[in-house]
């Protein structure tokens, strides 16, 4: 697309932008904005992206990881929430990448409400078909519901890098048993297998966090074969882990309708009702669901 190491934007470059606009970062909307070039090339790098892809960048901000990704791929499909910020997104790479203009598609709206037609609808010409990939720097305080929303939206996702409070990017990557496994974990695991990519300390950011930031790569992968539905997996998942230090069979008998029903759907799943939400994988998850499923049907 372009030189090996074109330019990015600097601190400098980033406060200046938000000087334009009179903006200063809020915490409601998460506004931490990345102004280190050399932290920028690597979350690109790690995303492991092909120049024929089309990103999904969710709240890309005043663009420095929106030049980054262009450099490395076809197309973008920016999803930004703050009206002044996204209206400047495209003058922005006008000014740092003009021959990338038409290769960037930027969209207002709130990342845990835009439908999959909303983005299709916006997709920059040059686009070869729906994303395949998302690179974002996600809010800390919605960092888990909008990437299960956009992985339900768009099953077209392969892969991708997300840049996450530390603290969520362990429990977005923990394996069952784990002292951070828990929801996110099991809803991550139903549409992806999740590694941690490292971390990112907090003078990269302005303004600078107190908490330092993980990256999480992802891969998609096909969901457990289940006759149940995924809402009615997560909704197994969610009275699982409600009250994690009970027995499944205690955490689950409100839900099945008694503590001995729960039981017989444990057993039929191949659980073992004395167990809890924190030892079980995705998979058997969905076959507490089927059973129940099973059940109710007879």
């Amino acid at each position: 697309m372009t030189s090996q190491h074109p330019a990015l934007l600097s601190a400098s470059d980033i406060r200046q932008l938000a000087d334009i606009l009179d903006l200063r970062p809020t915490k409601t909307l998460g506004q931490n904005y990345v102004i280190d070039p050399n932290t920028i090339r690597r979350i690109v790098g790690a995303a492991n992206l092909e120049t024929t892809e089309h990103v999904l960048e969710i709240g890309p901000g005043l663009g420095s990881l929106t030049l980054g990704i262009l450099d490395a791929a076809q197309a973008v499909t920016a999803i930004e929430i703050d009206p002044p910020v996204a209206n400047r997104l495209a003058t922005t790479i006008e000014q740092w990448r003009p021959d990338s203009v038409e290769r960037l598609s930027v969209v207002e709206a709130d990342a845990l409400r835009i439908s999959h037609d909303e983005i299709i609808e916006s997709m920059p010409a040059s686009a070869d078909g729906p994303p395949s990939a998302i690179v974002a720097n996600l809010p800390y305080n919605v960092a888990v519901p909008v990437m299960l929303h956009i992985l339900a939206e768009l099953p077209s996702i392969q892969h991708g890098l997300i840049m996450v409070q530390q603290e969520v990017a362990e429990r977005i990557v923990a394996g069952p048993g784990s002292k951070n496994y828990g929801v996110p974990s099991v809803k991550m695991a139903w549409y992806a297998e999740a590694t941690s990519a490292g971390s990112v300390g907090t003078k990269v950011f302005w303004p600078a966090p107190r908490i330092t930031s993980g990256l999480v790569h992802f891969t998609a992968r096909q969901p457990p074969v289940t006759t149940a539905t995924r809402k009615q997996v997560f909704e197994v998942i969610d009275t699982a882990f409600a009250q994690r230090r009970k027995t499944l069979r205690a955490a689950l008998s409100k839900w099945a309708g008694s503590g001995a029903a729960a039981e017989e759907i444990l057993v039929a799943a191949d659980v073992d009702p004395k167990a809890r939400g924190e030892v079980l994988a995705v998979e058997d998850f969905a076959r507490i669901a089927e059973h129940k499923q099973q059940r109710e049907a007879q």
